[in-house]
């Protein structure tokens, strides 16, 4: 449930945002850059919420017969 209100703040913020620069154009070609970087970061957790991943994550194997990593080894 938390997600979900996350997801509809951050759509709410970021319509506001939009609202704003079209209610007052941003004065230069920075100030219009500054304001789309919080704007994409808004938009990206309104749509995708908080996953960390889409890929799924790699297991590890901790077998006993695997070989140690090649710093340990004693000479």
């Amino acid at each position: 449930m938390s997600s979900l209100i996350i997801r509809l703040v951050c759509g709410l913020l970021f319509v506001a945002l939009v609202l704003g620069v079209v209610a007052r154009p941003p004065a230069n070609f920075a100030q219009g850059l500054g304001m789309l970087l919080p704007g994409v970061f808004l938009l990206n957790f309104a749509l995708r919420g908080t996953r960390r991943s889409r890929l799924p994550r790699k297991r590890t194997s901790t077998s006993s017969g695997a070989a140690p990593p090649s710093g340990s080894a004693s000479p």
